[in-house]
């Protein structure tokens, strides 16, 4: 009797298996930057598969890394990383292939040809753009009707000797390269000798007293419209979604790509090393991919598709700047250089040291 009992319950025990992979089976995790994604975007992909998105959120590069470190590339299907974090992904094992050799991705030949095998992903294996962008400077045009266009409205003591200003939050690679840039090594500087003069800057520019700290780009925005600070790190599109929101509030607020050059980024999907529904990240992928669908993801977030067949369907706001960067402007950005090992030890030494002094 307690022999048929116990298979009757190891029975109904596989079976609570089988129904909970089965019901696994049928969601996709998406782990996101927060207010990064149209609901309405999520809603259609639901109706139209009977796939259910999950999603949790990140705030910042380092934090999703440490999170797929620590089995994350386990539990989420589908992540949406910047560029130059995808080698170190790739050399940590933590992202697969989005396809299998001599298969690809339905959609995949509307992405613009100049993201199709870039820098950070030379054979285009692992990635697809989600939305691009440039990191600036935005400042009250009240207090600089027309600044000049450069990194010393932050850096230059005699450019703002007194006005509250903030650096961007929680990125090492990006203040280095702003400072490399002020200082004449250009903003894809790497190596030992413009990192050490650009952790020197950092130091020195904390020690001002008009130096209020270290914010994120949308408290960045914020803080400007709001008078706490009068300059500071901003993403283009953020801004341009907050005028079109509140042309009264914001409307007062300048934007500008520094002469000296500054950081054209790309975000991109990708599939963990063990995601467990990788089939469903593929599915949203290509999803994403249909222009009309691309369009709308672009207008929500008010950032540049890398899809060319979306294009003509954005909103006329996304084709202007500070959405869409002038001829001139797009020539001072760049990517973000990729680094890894002992420079990566070296990158992360130096941050510490710039923000600990």
């Amino acid at each position: 009797m307690l022999l048929r009992q116990w298979a009757r319950l190891a029975g109904l025990g596989l079976m609570a298996v089988s129904l909970a992979a089965t019901a696994e089976e049928g969601k996709l995790r998406l782990f996101n930057w927060s207010d990064y994604m149209d609901p309405a975007i999520i809603d259609d992909f639901e109706t139209e598969t009977g796939i259910e998105v999950v999603q949790n959120y990140y705030n910042s590069n380092a934090e999703l890394f440490s999170k797929l470190t620590a089995g994350g590339d386990a539990q989420y299907d589908l992540i949406v990383p910047s560029d130059y974090f995808v080698p170190r992904l790739i050399d940590a094992g933590l992202i697969q292939p989005l396809a299998a050799e001599g298969e690809g991705l339905e959609g995949h030949d509307n992405i613009l040809a100049e993201f199709r095998a870039p820098s950070y992903d030379p054979e285009g294996d692992y990635t697809v753009p989600y939305l691009w962008g440039v990191t600036g400077v935005v400042y009250n045009r009240e207090t600089w009707p027309a600044p000049e266009p450069s990194w010393g409205l932050l850096y230059d003591p005699e450019v703002n000797a007194d006005y509250p200003f903030a650096l961007l939050k929680g990125d090492a690679q990006f203040t280095f390269g702003t400072l490399c840039a002020f200082q004449g090594q250009g903003f894809d500087c790497v190596g030992e000798k413009p990192w050490v003069e650009a952790a020197r800057g950092v130091i020195e520019t904390r020690q001002r007293d008009n130096f209020v700290g270290f914010v994120d780009a949308t408290a960045a925005i914020e803080q400007v419209a709001n008078g706490v600070i009068h300059a500071g790190i901003a993403y283009n599109g953020d801004l341009a979604g907050k005028r079109a929101e509140d042309p009264e509030t914001y409307g007062k607020l300048g934007f500008f790509i520094p002469e000296e050059g500054s950081q054209r980024w790309v975000d991109v999907l990708a599939i963990p090393a063990r995601a467990p529904n990788p089939d469903a990240a593929r599915a949203f992928i290509e999803y994403l991919l249909h222009p009309e669908v691309a369009a709308r993801l672009a207008d929500y977030n008010f950032y540049t598709t890398p899809n060319e067949a979306a294009l003509p369907l954005v909103d006329d706001a996304l084709r202007e700047p500070p959405v869409m960067p002038d001829a001139a402007a797009r020539e001072r950005l760049h990517f973000t250089p990729s680094v890894s090992g002992e420079e990566l030890e070296l990158l992360q030494e130096l941050w510490s040291e710039a923000r600990s002094r």
